[in-house]
């Protein structure tokens, strides 16, 4: 399956990069693993702790997020990237839920390193998957809900198809694709905004990658999409 990202987003999001950490036969099954809660505690205390977080929106790591909402006509007030959102869960003591091995692996790696990170299922996904501009025609429905939305022409967004799996880019993920205990086939994806490197996304991969591969097993690559590289195999 082909992952591919277009060239107008790259163009006007100038050193974006989106590191993609595929895993092939994994086993996400069983009870919560001591070992990954600890590490996602870990995550949570760290946020909670950092000086440079008692004004969440003005961190540059959620501020540059904040930024490329407004490019592409989304109120940051009202919609908050997903590492935005976990901050300020976090913050207000809120422990993450722990769903599964990858969601909280996830979870711990993206409140570590302050970035957005979103596995998925794409085991399940029907065509090739898109970070693309909306045309408004796509069909999202969110986790939880059985409303069918259609994305705001010109809003980011990530698709199988034409079925949205995540709206405004890092913002809220579709039902279709969530990591279950019966996933196998996985794409999670870490996201890179300037004042982030590229060097940093790569190393953030494959520290999860690190992870993945010793809580749930499997054959696991790490691939990045970005302005020298706008398609990969997943």
């Amino acid at each position: 399956m082909r992952y591919s990202i277009a060239p107008h987003i790259l163009e006007m999001y100038s050193g974006y990069v989106r590191g993609v950490v595929v895993v092939c036969d994994a086993d996400n099954s069983g009870p919560e693993n001591a070992e990954i809660v600890a590490l996602l505690r870990q995550a949570e205390t760290s946020v909670r702790e950092r000086a440079d977080l008692t004004q969440v929106a003005q961190h540059p790591r959620i501020a540059a997020w904040r930024e490329a909402y407004r490019k592409f006509g989304a109120k940051p007030s009202d919609f908050h990237s997903s590492i935005e959102a976990m901050v300020r869960r976090v913050r207000k003591s809120h422990p993450m839920p722990y769903i599964n091995h990858l969601v909280a692996l996830g979870n711990a790696t993206s409140l570590k390193h302050l970035l957005p990170v979103g596995g998925h299922d794409v085991g399940v996904a029907q065509q090739n998957l898109w970070l693309r501009p909306a045309t408004g025609d796509e069909t999202f429905i969110a986790f939880g809900s059985d409303i069918v939305e259609h994305p705001k022409p010109g809003e980011v967004v990530y698709v199988d198809g034409d079925q949205v799996l995540c709206r405004r880019w890092t913002w809220r993920q579709a039902r279709h694709t969530l990591l279950t205990p019966d996933s196998t086939h996985v794409a999670i994806n870490v996201d890179g905004l300037p004042p982030v490197t590229p060097q940093k996304v790569t190393a953030v991969c494959e520290e999860l990658a690190e992870l993945v591969r010793r809580f749930v097993g499997g054959k696991i690559a790490c691939r990045y999409l970005q302005a020298e590289n706008t398609s990969i195999e997943v």
